[in-house]
């Protein structure tokens, strides 16, 4: 029904606003230190990034198809899946963290290696921290992604409550009581994503919820199920990789341009993810509904659902884009920036703001939902080829041939993004996107 839907969505946004707003109060906290240390953890966040996008969209593959066992009334099969996915994010969560503690500085000289030495020396402590809390949050995101399968995004919500409240308050014990620089920024990190992996765990070994981790652990990969969860999650995890790995290549670029344009990026970038996180909120909800829709068998539901809460996605990012807007200058001055800086985060802003309700929607909105009906591998292909073809190597182009400065980030993106649109309208208005089986019927 409405209100159930309306209930699912709220604590999504409401999760996904607060993760940024406390991102946002991070950097603010860290502008203290210097411009060195916030260019520093920004480049370095960009790896982190890309690993947790890796982790959600394993998480997004086990929540597809035990979504499509609950729509098809299977809760065996589907708490079968809950106990798999953990153990898979699990051993390439610590995987992934070993290679990142211990090859830290080779990896950050070859990604940015033109930086300056104080960013490199801050970078490469903040990562030798945080790559240590990543096994916590990929079992976090398998925890999340379950609740919300189960329509709960209220667990999710309090529990990111809990994990962003104890980071930030113990950024600003760290930073402004104990004097620390970028160790004042990593440790809550670290600490925060473990208390909320711990908590998330031992609330989903309740065995009176309808999807809940077996009371002994899952300890050995059922390559069936794996086969399943990776088959949705392989993709959708290139994708994202795909994606994060190409700003990569633009951060890579954008480090050449000097300090005040590595901040400004920086700047712009969180505004950007600020005015865009209602609405993947929503798209949270949406691959909920879409997936229980499609493992009964009810296609046209679907469909409607999706056209539905992609316009309420459009609204939502209409309506913030206007706030951030008014309030980004304020903000640079609240953040202490150069005014070369501020200029610059300012115009990239304004530019954002005025696109991004044009075309977002329909480049990301729609693959939430045809994502969550099997299709991933069209996404894939679609948002890969844009990537290459339109945001790395425009903004390059602009950049090292040019001589354009960051706002070639965004010009790049503006064609991404359209490119995305086209493709993606093309695909829904088609309806080969719900030709898809994702489990066996009974």
């Amino acid at each position: 029904s409405r209100k159930d839907i309306i209930r699912m969505i709220l604590p999504a946004i409401a999760e996904q606003a607060l993760a940024m707003l406390v991102g946002m109060a991070d950097s603010l906290m860290l502008a203290g230190v210097g411009e060195r240390a916030v260019s520093a953890v920004s480049l370095v966040d960009q790896i982190n990034i890309l690993m947790i996008n890796l982790f959600a969209a394993l998480a997004t593959g086990g929540a597809v198809i035990a979504g499509q066992c609950l729509g098809a009334k299977d809760d065996k099969r589907a708490c079968h899946i809950t106990d798999q996915l953990a153990l898979v994010q699990i051993l390439l969560g610590v995987g992934i963290s070993a290679v990142l503690f211990f090859f830290r500085e080779p990896l950050l000289r070859v990604i940015f290696g033109s930086i300056e030495q104080k960013i490199m020396d801050y970078a490469v402590i903040y990562m030798g921290i945080t790559a240590v809390s990543l096994p916590f949050i990929a079992l976090y995101n398998a925890a999340a992604a379950i609740y919300r399968t189960m329509g709960n995004t209220r667990t999710p919500m309090l529990i990111s409550i809990l994990m962003n409240g104890v980071n930030i308050c113990g950024n600003a014990l760290l930073i402004y009581g104990c004097g620390m620089e970028v160790e004042g920024a990593a440790i809550p990190t670290l600490v925060s994503r473990a208390v909320a992996a711990v908590v998330a765990v031992a609330l989903l070994r309740n065995q009176g919820l309808q999807l809940h981790f077996s009371r002994r652990p899952a300890l050995k990969p059922d390559g069936g199920a794996v086969r399943k969860i990776l088959g949705i999650g392989i993709p959708n995890g290139v994708e994202n990789s795909m994606f994060q790995f190409g700003k990569l290549v633009i951060q890579s670029t954008v480090s050449t341009l000097g300090t005040a344009a590595i901040a400004a990026n920086a700047m712009a970038a969180m505004v950007e993810g600020f005015v865009g996180n209602a609405s993947v909120g929503v798209g949270l909800g949406l691959m909920t509904v879409v997936g229980q829709c499609m493992g009964a068998g009810h296609v046209e539901e679907a469909r409607r659902y999706i056209l539905k809460l992609s316009f309420l996605g459009r609204m939502l990012i209409l309506l913030f884009c206007a706030m951030a807007a008014v309030l980004i200058q304020p903000v640079t001055v609240i953040a202490g920036m150069e005014p070369d800086a501020a200029q610059m985060t300012v115009q990239m802003v304004w530019l954002i703001c005025a696109y991004k309700p044009l075309m977002w929607s329909t480049s990301f909105m729609l693959a939430y939902g045809m994502r969550a009906a099997g299709d991933v591998k069209f996404s894939l292909i679609t948002s890969s080829v844009t990537m290459w073809t339109c945001r790395v190597i425009i903004t390059v182009l602009l950049i090292r041939v040019f001589h354009m400065g960051p706002v070639a980030v965004w010009i790049g993106m503006f064609s991404d993004w359209t490119a995305r649109s086209i493709a993606y309208v093309w695909r829904f208005r088609s309806g080969r996107w719900a030709q898809h089986q994702v489990i066996e019927k009974a």
